[in-house]
Formats: C-alpha cells, structure tokens, sequence
C-alpha cells in the first residue's frame, strides 16, 4: 500500500508543537523507520497514516483512500480492514486473555471472518512469538515483552497491507529484538504490505530500505532548549 503526504500541518491544542511535512512518498512493499527526540512527531504520524487524527490542513492518500477527507467512519472502516497497528503502550483488553486479544480484530470488524485457516495462522503466529503457552493466560501476568509480543500478534493476524509499528522491539531484549523485526519484515513480506517503524534503536536502521529523521518535520514556536 502506497503512502503520499502533501503539505501536511497538524498542532496540539495551545502546546508549541507543530509537525509539517511538505511532501512523503514511500512505495508499496516498503519499510521505512522513522527516528527523533521524543516529541518531534513520529507517533503522531502514525496515528495520522491510521486515520485516528486528522491533519488541519493537507493531504493524506494511503492505497486508495484520501484519510484527509473520509469522515469519521470512513477512516475506522480502512483502519480495521487495512492496518495492522502496534501500540506503545499495548492497548490490550484486561479481562481477555491472550488468545482472545490477539483474535480481538475478528470480533470487531464483520468485514474479516474468524475461519480455520485463521485459527491455524494464529497458531503459527503464536509459536514465532513464543506465546503457545500462554493463549490461556490472563494479560494482567505477563511481562512487559509478553504484553508487547500479545500486541504485535494481535495486529499481524488480519494479515493487514499497512503495518505500523510505535517501538515494537522497545520492551524486548537484544536476541527477542531481532526474532521480532524478522517476523514484522516476513509478513510484510508475504502480504505484500508496507511497514512504518517507529524506534530509538539505532542498532536495527541498517534493515530498512529507508530511515526518516523527525527533526525535520518538528517545529515549535520556541528554540529547541
């Protein structure tokens, strides 16, 4: 899936953030990571790429759909069909247990069926992610890597054409870092589908077709301190 970005303006609230971005392109199939400071934007293009926040001004075009202009069901209905999205902070449902989270998309979206082929990819899934011992375990006993692995299962299983992914190695350590990007970059593979990475792991930028520094995008009313 295809991503363009034209002059592109987005600000929060009275706070002296400000992201502009006059042109992005990135091509079908591509991985890309985004890196900067905390602060400089990265999340917040993402949520921007997954329709969850509109731009005030400029245009968005992901695939075929114009995020910029599609009212608020429009964008929650290309959320749940095509993107697959990797939270920071998880964003897991407490009282199911990994199993049901990582189905949770099936149970949201009448767009997907939950069949036995699904059921058998999850399989596989849950055993590339260590998780085969815990699909009956409730989320609040998990560690921080497990909550992380349970995340990113639950966006890869509708096999979605856009991946974005906010640190999805930031809670695993060096080895499980690896085995990770080595999933995210096989299924985007195999789905033929475009990857956005945001990180602060500089070690992983030499994997990506693409490395994209934030502070060029970030303004703010006063200097940088």
């Amino acid at each position: 899936m295809n991503i363009g970005l034209c002059q592109v303006e987005f600000a929060y609230g009275d706070e002296d953030f400000r992201l502009h971005i006059p042109e992005l392109k990135l091509a079908t199939g591509s991985r890309t990571a985004f890196v900067g400071p905390s602060g400089s934007g990265k999340t917040t293009l993402l949520h921007l790429l997954a329709g969850i926040t509109q731009p005030q001004s400029g245009t968005i075009q992901v695939g075929e759909n114009p995020l910029h202009s599609l009212s608020d069901a429009g964008r929650r209905a290309f959320r749940i069909k095509q993107i697959g999205f990797v939270f920071q902070d998880f964003r897991l449902i407490e009282y199911l247990n990994v199993l049901e989270n990582i189905r949770i998309p099936y149970r949201l979206n009448d767009a997907i069926n939950l069949t036995a082929e699904v059921n058998i990819r999850l399989d596989s899934l849950a055993k590339d992610l260590q998780l085969t011992d815990k699909l009956d375990a409730a989320i609040d006993t998990l560690s921080q890597g497990e909550l992380q692995r349970v995340a990113i299962g639950r966006a890869l299983l509708p096999q979605p054409k856009l991946i974005l992914a906010d640190e999805p190695t930031g809670n695993l350590d060096p080895s499980s870092k690896s085995k990770i990007l080595d999933l995210l970059f096989a299924q985007a593979n195999a789905n033929h589908a475009t990857l956005v990475m945001v990180t602060h792991d500089h070690a992983l930028l030499d994997r990506f077709e693409q490395v994209i520094n934030f502070e060029e995008f970030h303004k703010r009313e006063t200097p940088y301190a």
